[in-house]
């Protein structure tokens, strides 16, 4: 791969997380930028990166800066997705990709006019070796006719009312939380491996602490369980702990989710099982190394991850021999792998290998489908996307 240089605008969790991704991916991290001098200076003293941007348009103006990952608050996702994409950058973006449909429906146009630019969203799960396996297995036939889905999303992080993120608060992160942080991951997860597309679904959503006790300064995302006792103040909570969504998909297959970031001792482990007319497939985040294979007329199976054992797809995401065990980071080095092997490859019009813009707009339909079907008390039919 060729060494393209990306700058990185967000210093907090996610931003170190990318940091290492990208070197691991032969990236090289040319640049970052945080929230204020002091936080970008912290953040490229400590992690070896050779320049800490003053300014967005410092950092739109380095040509040394071929790429662009934001890893921010989700409030400035379309802000500076927009920005990076003007200025003639690739575009990696956590998501959501934006607050709302009309931005994500921006962006999609956005990218559609710039041929030359590749533009992803960081739905990093798909690149868990076995869930490759899984869509090769589904999209091959061997699962037959999908007749349903079920799974969750659980974590504890924010258990107790003194937990809290930027995050939990709307103006931030979104009116919803759980299901567009963390449930948007399992949605795109079940859509990458089966190409089912939601056509209506019907939400239950649940606020467990209306009121939170946020520390007098700022908690990096899931660092909270380990802070000492520290002054607070209440902050009241619109945003979900907890959500259970029904869906129906295009072609007769239904499907059930559930997410919570309540869930003590679930510290993030997502599940699906899908139901084919020919076998099941299950997975589960927490023990990502093996993939369930139900089967009616023979045996179950246990599938290792042993790239010998896996196909071409699913090898080529694979960095180590069986028994050596892969996991959340080396998500990120795959991703990163996948989109600049893409860019590399200069062939814009050819399918993309990740999550795009596109995928990322689809998740915020549903997220807005999900917030009006809670509202409404029903069934809510999702906007074609």
């Amino acid at each position: 791969m060729a060494r393209i240089g990306a700058a990185i605008i967000g210093a907090g969790f996610m931003g170190g997380v990318h940091t290492e991704g990208l070197r691991r991916a032969g990236v090289d991290v040319v640049g970052a930028l945080g929230v204020s001098a002091e936080e970008t200076g912290s953040f490229v003293e400590s992690r070896g990166i050779p320049k800490g941007y003053a300014s967005l348009g410092e950092l739109l103006a380095d040509p040394a800066a071929e790429s662009v990952h934001i890893v921010t608050p989700n409030r400035l996702h379309f802000q500076l997705a927009k920005a990076c994409l003007e200025a003639g950058k690739h575009v990696f973006c956590e998501k959501p990709l934006a607050m709302n449909s009309r931005e994500t429906a921006e962006l999609v146009a956005l990218v559609g006019k710039r041929p030359k630019q590749a533009a992803a969203v960081n739905y990093n799960i798909r690149f868990y070796p076995l869930n490759l396996e899984a869509r090769e297995r589904v999209r091959g036939g061997s699962i037959g006719k999908i007749y349903h889905v079920a799974g969750s999303y659980v974590q504890d992080w924010l258990l107790l009312d003194t937990d809290y993120n930027w995050r939990v608060v709307a103006e931030e992160g979104g009116a919803l939380r759980a299901v567009a942080d963390v449930g948007t991951h399992w949605l795109d997860l079940v859509h990458s491996i089966t190409g089912l597309e939601a056509e209506a679904v019907c939400a239950d959503l649940m606020v467990v602490h209306p009121v939170r006790r946020r520390p007098k300064g700022e908690v990096e995302t899931y660092s909270g369980k380990l802070a000492t006792e520290a002054e607070t103040e209440p902050v009241k909570i619109t945003t979900e702990d907890y959500g259970s969504i029904l869906l129906r998909f295009k072609g007769g297959a239904k499907g059930v989710l559930w997410v919570s970031q309540v869930t003590a001792g679930r510290k993030n482990c997502l599940r699906y099982e899908l139901a084919g007319e020919k076998a099941a497939l299950e997975w589960v985040s927490e023990n990502p190394e093996i993939l369930w294979i139900g089967r009616r007329s023979g045996p179950n199976e246990i599938l290792m991850r042993d790239p010998s054992l896996l196909s071409p797809t699913a090898r080529a995401a694979v960095g180590v021999p069986g028994g050596h065990a892969e996991g959340y980071a080396d998500t990120f080095k795959q991703h990163f792998r996948a989109f600049y092997g893409y860019v590399e490859k200069g062939d814009f019009s050819a399918p993309a290998p990740f999550a795009t813009f596109e995928d990322g707009h689809r998740e915020v339909v549903l997220c807005e489908a999900v917030m009006e079907s809670n509202e409404k008390g029903g069934w809510v039919d999702v906007k074609d996307v």
